[in-house]
Parts: C-alpha cells; structure tokens; sequence
C-alpha cells in the first residue's frame, strides 16, 4: 500500500493535468515526488527551496492572482514556523489555497521535536474559516484531496500522517461516519486514531463517530448521536494532535444538553526520546491498551 505523502503526489500530479487553475508550491520536501509533473508543468510546480514564509508568500500571491494553490511540507513548517504568513497571506487578504503537511504530531520521531506539530490544528482554530481534514488512509487522502482541490477558494488543511489505518471507511467530505452504535457514551475517532479506538473499545457499549472533516465541526452528528442517550451523555475525544483541540467543539454542540467530554490526544509534556509510532502512541497513551483503561475509567 503507498502511503498517504505518495498518494497526494500522484494523486495532485494527476490534477495538474485537468485542471489549469491548480499550482504546487513546495519548500523542499516532497519535490521527488513531483519530478514529472515539474517537467510537464513548469510553471505551476514551484519548489522555493528551504525557506517556509516565502512558500505561503508565494501560495498567497498565486491566489490573489486567481489560481488555486497547493502547498506543502511538514506540519511544523507549514503551520507553525510560517503562521504569520498564513494568517496575513491567506486570512488578512481573503485568499484561498490547500496547505498540505506531513509529519504531524510523532510521524518521524528520528527527526526529533522540530520535526513535530501537535499543535497545528489547535493554532489554526484561532483563524477563521479554515476547513480541516484528517485522513486516517490513503485512500481517503486522495478523497479529500480531490474536495479540496475543487473548494472554490476556501482555505483548506489536509494533515497527511505515516499512521495510517488498516482499510479506508466510505467517508464523505465534512461528515462524521457512524462506525458501530451503543448506549453508553459515544467516542469520537479522528483520522488515524480509529483502529486504535476500535481495538479499546471492544465489547464496550459505545457508540463510535469517526472524523476526517474536524473543521468545520460536525455539530449535527453528535446530536443526534446524543439524542438517542437517556439522560446526560458522556463523550469521549481522541485526536492524533494536542489534547482537547475539539472539547469546546464538543461542548458547542451539546450545549443545551447535560454532557461530559474527555479529550484524549497529545499532551503538552514532550517525549524527550525517538523511537517509534507505536512507542510514541504508548508514552502518549493512545495505544489501545491505555484508551480502554482512560475509556473505560470515564464512562459512567
């Protein structure tokens, strides 16, 4: 299976093809992948070298100019190194484009904490308008891609990760999907999160929402999940970034109704140690083994 990066490669290569509004601008990283495309297009893949204001500068300007720019690179420089770029060059200016990341918030751990972002999604929540996807599977990578791509002139977050799901869901842009149904809380799975949440909440009687549009919040499938709970209704969050980014979303939505909610997800004490995904999902604990316990510990 390729993975999520290789996906969004082929698959915005592809669109290049089809569509003469679309440009790519990249600092660096990921340029391999865009070797033919470069070759066919020239003037619409645009690699800035190691320099991440200039790449949303130049994302800006090219949707100020009518195009509808795609840019990428890692998370932690393509949201948080660059942000006043991307709240001037997008937000102040009204301009549309697709940021692109990679690496997320423990994908590379060899590349240490430079190379991480979990709060990406957190610090993006302080603009308005942005739409947010998720993906937990290549496949539905190329899916939101592809929305993405035709959204007009909105501006759009597309955080790729090397943790990936086992098989992709039939997800549909900017919906939540029921996964199973259950009467005793409902847990909330982003992206690649799900297996995991899937595997801790075995036997549990819990009903399973999976995310992959997280902004904007979809308010009305929580309701009516909570609906059908007698009484105050317990939600569980677990996002593959800084813990608690979606509570108030959450309470949002609920907020004429009696509710808990717990957010799982990154925490703000650094691990100071490489490793692996899956040791990282283990420190954090958002391995399946730690969910069930905090899951379980929670529901009423």
């Amino acid at each position: 299976m390729d993975t999520m990066r290789e996906r969004f490669a082929s698959v915005v290569s592809r669109l290049l093809d089809d569509d003469p509004r679309l440009a790519v601008v990249l600092a660096e990283i990921g340029k391999d992948g865009f070797t033919d495309a470069a070759r066919t297009h020239p003037d619409r893949v645009i690699n800035v070298g190691i320099r991440e204001q200039l790449l949303i500068g130049v994302g800006g300007g090219l949707a100020l100019t009518g195009m509808r720019p795609i840019l990428h690179t890692f998370a932690s420089f393509l949201i948080e190194r660059p942000f006043e770029q991307v709240k001037l060059d997008f937000g102040h200016q009204g301009a549309g484009g697709v940021l692109v990341s990679a690496a997320g918030s423990y994908d590379w751990p060899a590349g240490g904490y430079t190379h991480m972002a979990p709060g990406d999604v957190a610090l993006l929540d302080t603009l308005d308008g942005w739409t947010v996807h998720v993906p937990g599977h290549p496949d539905e990578a190329e899916t939101l891609l592809r929305d993405a791509a035709a959204a007009g002139d909105d501006s759009v977050y597309v955080r790729l990760s090397a943790h990936s799901s086992s098989a992709p869901r039939n997800i549909v842009p900017g919906r939540f999907l029921t996964v199973r149904e259950g009467r005793r809380g409902v847990v909330i799975a982003v992206g690649p999160m799900l297996d995991g949440v899937l595997t801790a909440v075995e036997g549990l009687d819990v009903t399973v929402l999976y995310a992959t549009t997280v902004r904007p919040f979809d308010e009305r499938a929580v309701r009516a999940t909570a609906g059908a709970a007698v009484g105050g209704v317990d939600v569980v969050l677990v996002e593959p970034y800084l813990a608690g980014t979606s509570t108030a979303a959450v309470n949002d939505a609920l907020a004429d109704r009696p509710h808990r909610v717990l957010g799982l997800g990154i925490p703000r004490r650094e691990l100071r140690r490489y490793g692996t995904i899956d040791e990282h999902l283990a420190g954090q604990g958002l391995d399946p083994v730690a969910l069930r316990k905090r899951i379980s510990a929670f529901l009423r």
